[in-house]
């Protein structure tokens, strides 16, 4: 164990004796990844994925454990340091897991080619983790594995993962290739894998689990010519690479991923990872998240709170992931593959990312944006109709309503989609909006989706109708009158559950009559009217109509003390199965989950800015930690963290696909945030805990009296200066 314990170290020993003294007299860059923690948010129900990547990247790799239950969608829980091997795909913060494509596990011995149980150490391959030793940050990621005696450490470019295991001395190592093993919901329904020569192996994995039909070809290049390559396990799923080691040699392993072909995974291979200098990799990968990390500068005394800041930048740029090969070529959503002359991207959240993590992308990614924005038109020339979540090139239909409408719309209407690319979005919006199935049917005919005819109605409706109003918004840029007219009608459909008698929105049947019993604290997940929340939630699902809440409140004094009722009532959830996604709770306000996540800015809309800036600072205070369990729900694909990000700025795009940005209060003295026109920089002078509320407003050095900031202004770059004070 003395040897093995000095074994792990050693890498880190040597890199470190490696600096020279020129470059330790250097001034120091600031380097924005020493702020991040990668590991927050693997704990309680937060779902991130921990692993080696770069921003975007097709490769997600990390280390998969033995679990394949809800807290483990990511592959990874900080309460389990079981690990059965490194995989290149993961997903990122969602409540379902799919992916752990191609997993690798460097062993020594004869094992068992299974995943397992913790419960007997020789019932799989698998072994435990020594998390004392773990190093995890952006673009890396190490851990000795305790059972074989192995450091594996693992480095990323987009579409290549790189592997560097170091071996004891044996006779018996072997690096083994695993298809049989996906995360949770996921299962092969078809693999390949053959040796070409003494040092690659190429093959492919077809599964289906959340996504139906997934297709995932490998190449992957050994450093060191293997002596033997077998087939074992069930179905010849697991691929053994037999080697004999010496005392912590070291032997890497590159491996490209296609979602097209094994010639594209192997013209990716070498178009990014030619050679073999791990180092040089891990360097590059570190670059890529600082340069992209450096997009918005913080100045701030509070380092807890530039922690939690450049964390969620770094969870805000895993996904989308690239999703078409250094050729162009990808895989549509008709299962054809297709060539394209801009990036193709897939994991797309957009129920979750439409609120906040496309418009922050509108923002400091934005030619990235207009390129997922592109995609998203192309799956729905392919599949009929816009994305609702799309994964590994299928249509999930996971999560309810239009969301692809409202991402597309807001490209529209901040000019990212100009010309035929406009044009063609616009007939993408449209032809989605027309779609007869997921209740569509149901909406045009009876003026909303009935509550006793389908499921999740309230739900469905309501988010119908925020894509609604997105398509007006974007009908006004294309200066088509007729569909503002239309659409802005349409995205009223949600009135109808409006019930004044008990002051929510509640179910509505095809007769007229409620639905009764009637409690607004009930949940039951996913087999109610609402989706993964209740009536105090969803009553204030309507970012897009504020006024048509305060007409039915009576006024904005009365819609602002219902709005104060929100947080003050009791928390208790009622019910049987309450959603697990219902969480972060203050009141019936639930910031673990993304209905809620515009409420707070209603007081500003309604001239309660300071009742704005005290919740918000009390969420990025509790909801939003450096621990483990850091976040009141899942990542959710980057929405929670792009909510603190815009919130702790100072403004937040409460109205989707308005280009509008409501005031609430910013969480740093400064932030420069590098955009087309330059550098935007807010500032906020005299800020405390206590001097929290906005008490005047400067842009670009002259006095500003609106509530909000427009995007265009933001794009400009420029000046925005908050004068702080304390309560009035």
């Amino acid at each position: 164990m003395k040897l093995s314990h000095l074994l792990f170290l050693a890498p880190a020993v040597m890199m470190a004796c490696s600096t020279s003294n020129d470059e330790a007299k250097a001034p120091a860059a600031e380097n924005y990844t020493d702020y991040v923690d990668v590991k927050i948010g693997s704990g309680g129900h937060g779902h991130v994925f921990v692993g080696a990547n770069v921003p975007f990247g097709m490769v997600q790799l990390g280390p998969t454990s033995i679990p394949q239950t809800w807290d483990w969608c990511s592959g990874y829980h900080d309460t389990d340091s079981t690990v059965i091997g490194f995989s290149h795909t993961h997903l990122e913060g969602t409540g379902i897991g799919d992916l752990f494509d191609v997993t690798l596990m460097p062993v020594t011995g004869t094992v068992t080619y299974a995943r397992g149980t913790e419960d007997d150490p020789a019932s799989g391959l698998w072994s435990y983790g020594l998390r004392s030793q773990e190093i995890a940050e952006p673009g890396y990621y190490s851990v000795p594995l305790q059972r074989y005696g192995i450091l594996a450490e693992m480095t990323a470019t987009n579409r290549v993962g790189v592997h560097r295991y170091t071996f004891p001395a044996s006779d018996s190592a072997a690096i083994v290739i695993d298809l049989q093993n996906g995360g949770c919901w996921d299962k092969p329904t078809g693999t390949e894998m053959k040796a070409e020569g003494d040092s690659m192996i190429v093959g492919y994995r077809y599964s289906e689990g959340w996504a139906k039909d997934q297709k995932l070809y490998f190449a992957a290049q050994f450093s060191k010519p293997f002596e033997s390559f077998e087939l074992a396990g069930p179905d010849d799923m697991y691929g053994r690479v037999n080697f004999k080691t010496d005392s912590a040699e070291q032997v890497l392993v590159k491996v490209a991923i296609s979602p097209v072909s094994i010639e594209g995974a192997k013209a990716n291979l070498k178009a990014e990872m030619p050679g073999w200098d791990f180092d040089a990799t891990r360097q590059a990968a570190s670059k890529a998240w600082n340069d992209e990390l450096g997009r918005i500068k913080v100045t701030t005394g509070n380092e807890e709170a530039r922690k939690k800041f450049y964390t969620a930048l770094y969870h805000s740029m895993i996904v989308p992931a690239t999703f078409s090969d250094v050729d162009g070529s990808y895989r549509g959503a008709d299962g054809e593959v297709h060539k394209a002359d801009r990036p193709q991207y897939t994991i797309l959240s957009l129920w979750d990312t439409y609120r906040a993590e496309m418009p922050l992308m509108s923002i400091i990614q934005p030619e990235r944006s207009k390129d997922i924005a592109l995609g998203m038109v192309n799956i729905a020339e392919q599949q009929g109709r816009l994305p609702v979540w799309h994964l590994w090139g299928n249509e999930t239909d996971c999560m309810v309503g239009n969301p692809g409408i409202i991402a597309v719309a807001d490209a529209i209407v901040k000019g990212q989609l100009t010309g035929t690319d406009r044009d063609r979005a616009y007939k993408a919006l449209l032809a989605t909006a027309a779609e007869q199935d997921r209740g569509g049917n149901l909406r045009d005919k009876y003026g909303f989706i009935p509550s006793d005819l389908m499921n999740e109605s309230i739900a469905f409706d309501m988010e119908y109708a925020i894509a609604d109003a997105a398509i007006a918004r974007a009908a006004e840029v294309m200066g088509d009158s007729a569909n503002v007219k239309k659409f802005t009608e349409r995205s009223h459909s949600y009135r109808n559950y409006l019930d004044k008698e008990t002051g929510f929105a509640r179910g509505k049947f095809v007769n007229g009559s409620w639905r009764t019993p009637f409690d607004p604290n009930a949940t039951k997940h996913r087999e109610d009217d609402y989706c993964e929340g209740n009536a105090w939630q969803y009553t204030w699902l309507v970012p897009q109509d504020l006024q048509g809440l305060v007409d039915f409140f009576g006024s904005e004094e009365a819609t602002v003390a219902k709005l104060d009722e929100l947080f003050t009532t009791s928390s208790e959830l009622t019910g049987d199965d309450a959603s697990p996604d219902i969480t972060g709770l203050i009141g019936q306000y639930a910031h673990g989950n993304e209905p809620s996540h515009h409420i707070i800015y209603f007081y500003t809309m309604l001239g309660q800015q300071d009742k704005a800036a005290d919740r918000i600072h009390q969420v990025l205070d509790e909801f939003y930690t450096t621990k483990p369990d850091g976040l009141a729900g899942n990542e959710d694909a980057g929405q929670m963290s792009a909510w603190y990000i815009f919130s702790s700025l100072g403004f937040y795009q409460a109205e989707p696909a308005s280009g509008r940005y409501w005031f609430g209060t910013p969480a740093f003295d400064s932030a420069e945030v590098t955009v087309p026109g330059g550098t935007f920089t807010v500032k906020a002078n005299n800020l405390s805990d206590t001097n929290r509320y906005v008490r005047s407003v400067t842009l670009n050095g002259k006095p500003y009296d609106k509530p909000y900031i427009m995007h265009d202004d933001i794009m400009a770059g420029g000046e925005l200066i908050f004068e702080m004070g304390p309560a009035k």
